[in-house]
């Protein structure tokens, strides 16, 4: 069954086989939890990721429609909209927020200092404000971080593996602290492995393509696409543009490998919106957020596609496939 049917039935909560313990809590009345995701809802990542957390509620004994009603917000385009969003989804007084990507949970926070708010993707929740520490958040959100900002120096090393001849990489970022942070790793590590930056903003779409197009007209050039929710929403565009001008390019998520991109080191992104179900089903069971420590990814991920690597020319090392979790031919 594909993850989209899973996804709406799932959504639907029409799921058959839900835990016991579910129909039993409908004595306690239907228990109200809100998502603000800053994606397309027809995009598979997406929804593989909300499938992730549905299936982690439902072995916690919750059942949308059951003793649970989910208030969903998708917020696609300019921030303004995710604030917009944010202030509806807390209006409508959720007893608890899941938090996705995109600068989701920094515009929570600026609706609300009260209600409880989980994070599946948290980037640097200390140095944003919205944890004292992560062994005791003392606020009222917590969650998971999807990495630490050292992973960056990983990316430009890893490109440097694949395509030993890059001298210059330019680095799709968004505009915001995440953005820079990542930035700033990258720029630490780049003139030791003799390389030159350029920043691109992941802006509309017809500025990626000027920018990406101007950048590949010199040679020996390479990409690294930063986590951000506008990297997902532009995919299509950065694999073809990758492929087009034929740039060695690593990815922040294993779905642009999947999709036709090269290489992807990175956290599960799916297994953290499963966890991230744990920590709302403790809320909802009475533990405060403040108390639930921050918890950092357990395993990264290595993904090649090996297809795209022929297509480039680039013939991979061998000590790098050995290490590689997937590698997709």
């Amino acid at each position: 069954m594909s993850n989209r049917r899973d996804f709406i039935t799932l959504l639907g909560g029409a799921a058959a086989a839900w835990p016991l313990a579910a129909r039993t809590q409908q004595a306690g009345g239907m228990r109200r939890i809100g998502v603000l995701m800053h994606s397309r809802p027809d995009d598979p990542e997406a929804q593989a990721r909300l499938l992730a957390f549905l299936q982690g509620l439902g072995e916690a004994g919750w059942a949308v429609g059951r003793n649970l009603r989910i208030d969903y917000r998708w917020s696609v385009g300019t921030f303004a909209r995710l604030s917009r969003d944010a202030a509806e989804l807390v209006a409508l007084n959720p007893e608890v927020i899941l938090a996705g990507v995109g600068g989701t949970t920094t515009t929570l926070l600026q609706a609300t200092r009260t209600m409880p708010i989980v994070f599946a993707q948290g980037i640097d929740p200390v140095g944003n404000g919205y944890a004292e520490s992560l062994a005791r958040p003392g606020g009222n959100a917590t969650g998971f971080m999807q990495f630490e900002y050292s992973l960056a120096g990983k990316w430009l090393e890893l490109l440097k593996e694949i395509a030993p001849g890059t001298a210059r990489v330019a680095v799709l970022r968004e505009p915001g602290p995440a953005g820079i942070g990542q930035w700033v790793i990258i720029q630490a590590l780049a003139q030791s492995l003799g390389v030159e930056l350029k920043p691109i903003e992941l802006g509309a779409a017809e500025e990626i393509e000027r920018a990406i197009s101007t950048f590949a007209r010199a040679p020996n050039g390479g990409l690294i696409v930063v986590v951000s929710g506008a990297s997902l929403l532009h995919r299509e565009l950065l694999i073809r543009l990758a492929a087009q001008h034929r740039l060695p390019t690593v990815y922040p998520y294993r779905i642009f490998v999947t999709d036709g991109g090269l290489t992807t080191y990175g956290a599960d992104i799916a297994g953290q919106y499963r966890r991230a179900a744990g920590y709302v089903d403790r809320i909802l069971r009475g533990e405060k957020p403040g108390d639930l420590p921050v918890q950092a990814p357990t395993k990264y991920d290595l993904v090649i596609n090996l297809k795209t690597a022929k297509a480039l020319g680039l013939d991979m090392p061998t000590t790098l496939l050995a290490r590689a979790d997937e590698v997709i031919e």
